[in-house]
C-alpha cells in the first residue's frame, strides 16, 4: 500500500513541478515587461545622446534608427495595462523625435546647398525656420520623455 502511494507521488510530483515551471515560464511578469520596455527606451535615448549635434547625414540616419526603435517599442507584447499606456506614450515621443530630427537634418542640408542669391537667402531663411520649429518640437518631446521615464521607473519599482 505504501509503495503504491509512493509510486503515485513519484509521478504526480514531477508532473506538478513541470506544470508549475511551465506556467511560471509563460507568465510575463510586470518586472519582465518593465525590463523589456525600459531596455528599448534606453536604446532610443542612447541613440539621441550619442548623436547630438551631428551633421546632416548622421541626423538623417539617426531619424531612421529612431524609427526602428519606435517600431520595436510599438511591437512589444505587453499585457500590463499601465505599461501599455507608457508604451503608447513613448511611441509618440520617439516618433516626434524621429520626425523632428529628420526635418532639421533636411533643412540643414537645404541651407548648406543654397547659392549666394536672393533665392538662396530665402531658402536659408526657410531652413532656419524649419530647424527652429523642429528643435522646439524635439525639446518639448524631450521634456515629455523625461517625465514619462520618471513615471515608468517609479511604476516599475513599485511592487505589484
Amino acid at each position: 500500500m505504501l509503495m503504491s502511494i509512493l509510486r503515485r507521488y513519484a509521478v504526480i510530483v514531477p508532473i506538478s513541478l513541470s506544470m508549475a515551471l511551465l506556467v511560471s515560464a509563460c507568465n510575463d511578469s510586470k518586472a519582465s515587461q518593465c525590463q523589456r520596455l525600459i531596455s528599448l527606451i534606453n536604446k532610443g535615448s542612447d541613440l539621441i545622446d550619442k548623436n547630438k549635434g551631428q551633421q546632416v547625414t548622421t541626423s538623417l540616419q539617426l531619424s531612421k534608427d529612431l524609427e526602428a526603435v519606435t517600431k520595436e517599442i510599438k511591437e512589444l507584447k505587453l499585457k500590463n495595462l499601465k505599461l501599455q499606456e507608457f508604451q503608447s506614450s513613448f511611441v509618440n515621443v520617439f516618433e516626434t523625435f524621429s520626425q523632428s530630427i529628420a526635418t532639421a537634418g533636411k533643412a540643414l542640408g537645404s541651407a548648406k546647398t543654397a547659392k549666394a542669391s536672393v533665392e538662396g537667402r530665402a531658402r536659408i531663411q526657410k531652413a532656419r525656420g524649419d530647424i527652429d520649429t523642429a528643435l522646439t518640437t524635439a525639446a518639448d518631446a524631450a521634456k515629455q520623455s523625461d517625465v514619462l521615464a520618471s513615471e515608468v521607473n517609479k511604476y516599475c519599482s513599485e511592487s505589484k
